[in-house]
């Protein structure tokens, strides 16, 4: 009878309560420090000089970028060296929807973001036909073949570019405000909303990243990036995701180039579609960094920066340390940087891993990028 009694009360006793996780602890308190440091950043126009808010809008478009071809190359497998194409076709559809149609600025960089996406859907139609090495060259000959075009659209300059109209700046939204209200200059207040803008456009690239992994489709991302035959098995559709990341990126590496160039005011074929400026340096920022990683991009742009104010003053000998940077990174620590910390540590700050919590066990998943 005792015996009934107990297997009785087992029956009735309630099932632990099962939960699948991604956050821990060390990521929700970087969440709170990243929100802090995004609204310090914010205030940095008003209390330090033009130069540094220059020099950090650089860096956020750099890191940007980074994380935008990261996503490409790092998670979907498709590693391109042509995405100076979509940075040059925002940069000039900015222009082209300022100088030709007197649309707003602020305006006009989401409208190049579209433009950039339009341009990248007959792209994909040839670059997805190819596979590996090849898909990379088919994309830095689709890069030259854009840079070619753009170059014979006179009204915009032609070979030799043209520059944004001054009344375009000093008119563009919210100018005015920081003239009247903080006493800026005009160039100062068209930089920091240029900078603005870049920190919200980096905040949310991030933050789409990080929910894209944490996502159902992020697990066939994953899948398709390490083995595509076996995801396509088990029911994953690895052309449309390829497609949509690819898609995704040409936007926001659109936008970016927009914002680039709205800062700059000044605009070339060369100079819009530089494979050194928007794909090589990113290429070198993401493998130092990390590749595969959130956190990679981050620290390699700053190692990034920091080389470049050192050592640009050595002409040549400048490119030759950062590629030779790049291939001792590649042989002795093939995750980058913060591939090497993290293996050491165990350090996440943005984890994608699986962890299935309830009762008294706890089981991890292979679900992130790094499972």
């Amino acid at each position: 009878m005792n015996a009934n009694r107990e297997t009785l009360s087992d029956v009735m006793r309630p099932t632990p309560s099962w939960r699948v996780e991604t956050r821990t602890r060390l990521s929700t308190l970087f969440s709170i420090a990243a929100i802090f440091f995004v609204l310090l950043l914010a205030a940095a126009p008003f209390v330090v000089s033009r130069g540094v808010v220059q020099d950090l809008f650089f860096i956020l478009t750099m890191l940007a970028l980074a994380q935008s071809w990261n996503l490409l190359a790092g998670y979907a497998g498709l590693i391109s060296v042509g995405q100076q194409l979509f940075v040059g076709c925002g940069a000039y559809a900015l222009f082209g929807f300022v100088i030709l149609l007197g649309v707003d600025p602020i305006l006009a960089i989401p409208l190049a973001g579209l433009f950039a996406v339009l341009i990248s859907i007959p792209t994909a139609f040839f670059a997805f036909r190819l596979y590996g090495p090849y898909f990379a060259i088919g994309t830095w000959v689709i890069a030259e073949v854009g840079r070619l075009l753009f170059a014979q659209w006179k009204a915009l300059g032609g070979g030799t570019g043209t520059s944004l109209p001054r009344d375009a700046t000093r008119e563009m939204f919210g100018v005015s405000f920081l003239e009247d209200w903080f006493g800026m200059r005009t160039a100062a207040a068209a930089d920091t909303i240029a900078f603005w803008l870049a920190l919200i456009v980096l905040v949310l690239t991030i933050w789409f990243v990080y929910r894209l992994l944490r996502s159902k489709q992020g697990l066939g991302l994953a899948a398709v990036r390490d083995n595509e035959t076996a995801a396509r098995a088990l029911g994953v559709d690895a052309q449309k995701l390829k497609l949509v990341i690819y898609l995704s990126t040409a936007f926001i590496t659109g936008v970016v180039g927009a914002l680039i160039y709205l800062q700059k005011a000044r605009i070339s074929p060369d100079a819009a579609f530089s494979l050194t400026d928007w794909t090589a340096y990113v290429i070198f920022i993401v493998v130092i960094g990390g590749i595969g990683t959130i956190e990679g991009p981050i620290l390699g742009v700053l190692i990034f920066f920091l080389m470049q104010n050192a050592l640009s003053s050595y002409g040549s000998w400048y490119l030759l340390l950062l590629g030779a940077l790049a291939i001792v990174t590649m042989l002795f620590a093939p995750r980058g940087i913060w591939g090497l910390i993290t293996d050491r540590t165990g350090i996440e700050l943005f984890p994608v891993r699986r962890t299935l919590r309830g009762g008294s066990s706890e089981q991890t998943t292979k679900g992130g990028p790094n499972g």
